[in-house]
């Protein structure tokens, strides 16, 4: 008979109480634990995380009250909620024990104990604390997933050889459970990258949960990825599961993986390695079983040989990596996605657009396109919306001109970005919310990037 994964409480100053709990409770349990004293109880709760209680009612000698029971069971209640107490009475504290569960209590068992009763008691309390363990994570990771399901997802369009090769490799790793780190400069579909690899993998119907690394601050980090307990921090009023946590069975999308700090690294590195997560506020590990996909628009290897990036920790994530074309590398698939992106926004805003002219079709092709398919969608968009035409011409794009093109024609990323910062802000006058917007980031991401480039 396998065990239930679960920890139980016996609280009573009677050693024979302790030992009979015990024999009739460890054949189906992994950890049946003992106090003699619920003194101890506050920080037990700590580092135990019990799922059920067994609480007495009285522990000085000759008290019949009842009182003890009931600080210590609204004491449980403030630490965590969660736990399922059952109250251990005699019988004429029956009625004492009825007060008690409206104070909060799951059940109550009378003394002496029958096996049957105080078993089915307790089973049946450790099953319904579960239950609500995971409608509570089905809420989370419905919180986590909001954006997501409201998003305008555009799909992967590529005819060329480039992106014919990424095909062909998401398609050889999405089967496997290796990691896959995922390069190539801002705006070339990183993200739809890894998606894919996880509509293609055997975790499909699993979450699929994207923490963005740049835009998560440093103070934040821990209980954004692990999640914290109750009353870990001043403002942790519930449990919380952490990104690692919601993603489990499925996949973790680590966007911007190349920015995080050194001890960031080391404690994801931890993670990685232990295959398990500790929650801030707790010291009990919760085991993980989660596909790492990550992104980055960085050379991580350069990182690596500037001491910039943990070696061990390229390792676990760089099992595989892919690496997705600039749109410059790709130009024979502007048009499938030009017009892909006409009849998107044709649809939402009611515009009868039904193409573009040759001619525009020959100067999207020549534009170095520095925001690659993310720029090309955005001016797209605004084409749709000013055109009083029912074809897209070349007039109906802004292009930058020709001393702005020059500036992004290196082939290093961060040049690459500063130079389209740079012109985002221009382009709006300094007004940073349009301008990360238009670049598609978070504004505490573009403030980090600013000074980065020392654009203040």
């Amino acid at each position: 008979m396998s065990k239930n994964k679960g920890v139980i409480l016996l609280v009573d100053d009677d050693e024979d109480v302790l030992l009979t709990g015990k024999m009739i409770l460890r054949p189906h349990f992994e950890k049946v634990l003992t106090e003699s004293s619920p003194k101890t109880l506050e920080s037990s709760l700590k580092y135990l995380s019990p799922d059920v209680i067994i609480l007495d009612m009285n522990y000085k000698s000759g008290a019949t009250s009842g009182n003890e029971g009931l600080y210590w069971l609204r004491k449980v209640n403030e630490i965590d909620p969660t736990i399922k107490v059952i109250m251990n009475t005699a019988y004429g504290d029956i009625q004492l024990a009825v007060e008690c569960m409206k104070e909060g209590a799951s059940d109550f068992i009378t003394k002496p104990w029958e096996k049957e009763k105080i078993l089915n008691t307790v089973i049946n309390a450790f099953k319904l604390r579960a239950t609500e363990n995971k409608v509570a994570k089905l809420e989370s990771t419905q919180t986590a997933l909001v954006n997501d399901l409201t998003k305008s997802e555009s799909p992967m369009l590529g005819e060329s050889v480039e992106m014919q090769q990424v095909f062909e490799m998401i398609a050889k790793v999405a089967k496997t459970d290796a990691n896959v780190l995922i390069t190539g400069e801002n705006g070339t579909g990183k993200e739809l990258v890894a998606k894919s690899i996880h509509e293609q993998s055997n975790r499909l119907k699993k979450p699929f949960i994207k923490a963005d690394l740049g835009a998560i601050a440093t103070s934040l980090f821990e209980s954004e990825l692990f999640g914290y307990r109750k009353g870990a921090f001043t403002d942790a009023k519930e449990d919380r599961p952490g990104r690692i946590s919601i993603a489990n069975e499925g996949t973790l999308f680590l966007d911007e993986i190349g920015n995080i700090s050194d001890g960031q690294q080391s404690k994801l590195l931890s993670v990685l390695q232990n295959r398990e997560v500790i929650p801030i506020g707790s010291t009990t590990p919760l085991p993980i079983d989660v596909r790492i996909v990550s992104a980055t628009n960085k050379n991580i290897q350069e990182a690596v040989d500037h001491g910039n990036f943990r070696m061990d920790l390229l390792y676990r994530l760089n099992t595989i990596e892919i690496n997705v074309p600039a749109l410059r590398k790709r130009i024979s698939d502007i048009p499938i996605l030009t017009n892909y992106y006409i009849t998107k926004y044709a649809r939402k805003y009611e515009k009868t657009v039904h193409g573009l002219s040759s001619e525009c079709i020959t100067k999207l092709k020549q534009y170095r396109w520095p925001g690659n398919v993310r720029e090309l969608e955005h001016a797209v968009e605004r084409a749709v919306i000013m055109t009083s035409n029912s074809e897209l011409t070349a007039e109906d794009f802004m292009f930058h001109d020709n001393k702005e093109i020059e500036t992004t024609r290196t082939l290093n990323v961060e040049e690459v970005e500063k130079n389209l910062i740079t012109q985002a802000i221009d382009k709006f006058n300094g007004n940073l919310t349009k301008a990360s917007k238009e670049l598609g980031m978070g504004r505490s991401t573009l403030y980090r990037k600013m000074e980065k480039y020392r654009l203040n």
